[in-house]
């Protein structure tokens, strides 16, 4: 089949907020969800002007480059290109998954949102998404409009073969029976941040606790579960 795709990881997939995670205290939570384990990062940011979200994506490149975690930027694959992130996460109404492509490389990680529904999950795989993400699985503060969906979408989407992503309303307490039903990664925002640096990677560390205990990946003796 020629070159691999990009290998998505496994694992907590921690999303920022401009509430949660206001540019004071920006880096220093991103950097105490990595120190605590978080395998992939999203910027997330709709409202501050350009320059100031071209600064703190610039930050937090540098931030994941130097931990070697994939920076992806939401909606924005020309602002994902300016700062050289690992990929962009496209909703339903951000721009076609092939325009990113074309923008940012066959290396990059394009992640998709399908809500609960199988139709745009094929779609979305047949747009060469690198991920499927699914949501709300519980009632989510930072989008609270977004439907719920079933704990069943997540097993339904493993015939993609593409890794799945499971987002809205997760905390440490209701992640495990997302990861049993199938979740590869679990998308958190105030699950995670609105918190202490130290608070935010203890929490990080329960977090990749859940994968290493129940996920297949984890599974294997010679994984990350060895490591701290």
């Amino acid at each position: 089949m020629g070159t691999m795709k990009p290998r998505v990881p496994t694992g907590l997939y921690a999303i920022t907020d401009s509430g949660l995670t206001p540019p004071a205290t920006l880096v220093a939570s991103v950097e105490a969800a990595i120190l605590g384990g978080a395998v992939m990062v999203q910027y997330r940011e709709k409202l501050a002007p350009m320059a100031e979200r071209l600064a703190q994506a610039r930050s937090l490149q540098s931030v994941c480059s130097a931990a070697g975690v994939p920076l992806l930027i939401n909606d924005d694959a020309t602002l994902a290109k300016r700062v050289g992130a690992a990929g962009v996460h496209l909703g339903q109404s951000d721009g076609s998954a092939s325009e990113a492509r074309q923008l940012l490389g066959y290396d990059a990680i394009i992640g998709i949102t399908c809500h609960a529904d199988p139709a745009l999950a094929k779609t979305a795989m047949e747009a060469g998404a690198d991920y499927l993400a699914f949501g709300r699985f519980f009632n989510s503060s930072t989008k609270p409009e977004a439907p719920a969906a079933p704990t069943g979408i997540l097993a339904q989407a493993k015939r993609f073969n593409l890794p799945v992503t499971a987002i809205g309303g997760i905390t440490t307490e209701n992640g495990e029976q997302l990861i049993r039903a199938g979740a590869d990664l679990l998308a958190v925002v105030g699950g995670l941040f609105g918190d202490s640096p130290e608070a935010i990677k203890q929490k990080a560390q329960e977090f990749q606790r859940l994968f290493t205990s129940h996920h297949p990946l984890f599974s294997t003796p010679d994984n990350r579960s060895s490591q701290k």
